[in-house]
């Protein structure tokens, strides 16, 4: 995105950027995992789990853009690595919206077959998150770490 400056200071965007992403993903998901196991968790902590789970989110996406800004002054990029990190906002907003559903499930008072089935499809998600978080920040590292 052109409006965003492609360091702070000399020091690239993107590895401070990624940081929250690393951190915010898999924190969501623990924290889902909880609220899958204890509704009345989730009907309590929910909406702080919701603004880290979209924060999560925003954090993956704003990754993927200052990660493309660096692309173009890094002569060697991973091509598995600019894959993995085109998809980590897909997943990560998938396991946003899937937390949200679930809290809103937890708040009507019981999970009924809908919210059993949004609570399943919140593990599939926060595995898969947490499998491609993993995934991209190794692709990563190995691109600029050897």
């Amino acid at each position: 995105m052109d409006f965003l400056p492609p360091d702070i200071n000399g020091l690239p965007l993107h590895p401070l950027v990624v940081h929250a992403a690393v951190v915010l993903i898999p924190l969501t998901g623990l924290l889902a995992l909880v609220m899958v196991l204890i509704p009345r968790f989730s009907y309590r902590f929910g909406p702080l789990i919701l603004v880290l789970g979209w924060l999560a989110a925003g954090s993956a996406w704003l990754g993927k853009e200052t990660g493309e800004v660096l692309r173009r002054e890094v002569e060697e990029v991973s091509s598995a690595h600019v894959e993995a990190g085109d998809l980590l906002p897909v997943f990560a907003g998938v396991q946003a919206v899937l937390v949200t559903l679930l809290w809103l499930a937890d708040r009507r008072g019981g999970r009924g077959v809908l919210g059993v089935l949004v609570a399943l499809f919140t593990l599939l998600a926060v595995a898969a998150a947490a499998y491609w978080t993993y995934r991209t920040g190794e692709s990563g590292a190995q691109s600029v770490w050897g």
